[in-house]
């Protein structure tokens, strides 16, 4: 099957992919998510705009990858499981479809306690392997889940998301094999802090052949002060930041180059670990300075030259 996206074709050709994320406004504003798309184009295979994230409410990701695609730019649609039913997610992934996206990112979404709609209910039609089949299925058999027929091409790169880091550990590499065997093409993993944890993680990965089926992108988020490190280590489920990360950037003298520094540090030694096959940056507000930055100084740039499809 032909390669229907940059990413995946980057992917398949055995370079090494950059991908980060536009977080959309609270508001109708396009200005911000075109500024954003236009600075980092050059410098990510794709920019994932995300979905609502942490439950709190946004334009919407199907119109800011729609904006991001005015302006050249490749995107990876994100889609929760927490907030529409299947018949809506289908439709989305239709129109998606319709407008020139191609990457999706399926994940269940984080609960609606987070966000600035507490009491709202949340849908779960499906869960995010569910999700991941649904995507597959109207891909390869041109059905909806009901089995009714979908009209026209179904062009479509499956992602899905991984926590390496979340409890029982032993327990991951199962649940990427899940993923995997629903349909998943690509993964980004939560942001990795902790590289011998998540080179354990790897090694399962490998253990199971999953390396060679699926995609994995190692998750990047620079930290820009001591605060934000103690909140990442504290607050952020899933989210392993040793001591000593917390501790050399309550040491930092300009806490954001620390950051900047640590990012790199951890980038060259993921590169190194197999079966990794790029980086995903969440810069989470800090991108148009802080991922031209680590694609630069880390050697990814520019971005490798690849055969339309």
């Amino acid at each position: 099957m032909e390669p229907v996206s940059r990413l995946q074709r980057v992917l398949e050709a055995g370079q090494f992919a950059v991908t980060s994320e536009v977080g959309p406004p609270k508001g109708t504003d396009p200005v911000l998510v075109t500024r954003k798309g236009t600075r980092l184009k050059d410098y990510c295979d794709a920019l994932n705009v995300t979905d609502n994230q942490t439950a709190i409410v946004r334009l919407s990701s199907l119109a800011g990858c729609a904006l991001l695609r005015q302006v050249g730019v490749e995107t990876v649609m994100q889609i929760v499981c927490r907030d529409r039913n299947r018949i809506a997610i289908q439709s989305d992934v239709l129109g998606a479809i319709a407008l020139g996206i191609r990457n999706f990112l399926c994940l269940s979404g984080d609960h609606q306690m987070f966000g600035n709609h507490p009491t709202a209910k949340n849908v779960f039609d499906l869960d995010s392997i569910q999700l991941i089949a649904a995507l597959k299925k109207m891909r390869d058999e041109k059905k909806f889940l009901c089995g009714d027929d979908i009209s026209g091409e179904v062009p479509i790169f499956i992602g899905a998301a991984e926590n390496p880091f979340a409890d029982p550990f032993e327990f991951r590499a199962v649940r990427l094999a899940k993923k995997v065997k629903a349909g998943a093409q690509f993964i980004q993993t939560q942001a990795v802090y902790n590289i011998p944890k998540f080179a354990r993680f790897m090694e399962m990965v490998r253990e199971r052949g999953l390396d060679k089926q699926v995609h994995i992108l190692a998750g990047i988020i620079p930290l820009r002060s001591a605060g934000m490190a103690r909140y990442m280590q504290s607050s952020v489920p899933g989210c392993f930041v040793p001591d000593q990360v917390v501790e050399r950037m309550k040491g930092a003298k300009v806490a954001k180059e620390e950051g900047i520094e640590i990012a790199l540090e951890d980038i060259e030694q993921l590169r190194q670990v197999p079966g990794v096959h790029g980086i995903h940056i969440m810069a989470v507000g800090w991108e148009e300075e802080a991922v031209p930055t680590l694609v630069e100084k880390s050697g990814l740039y520019p971005r490798p030259e690849v055969r339309p499809s």
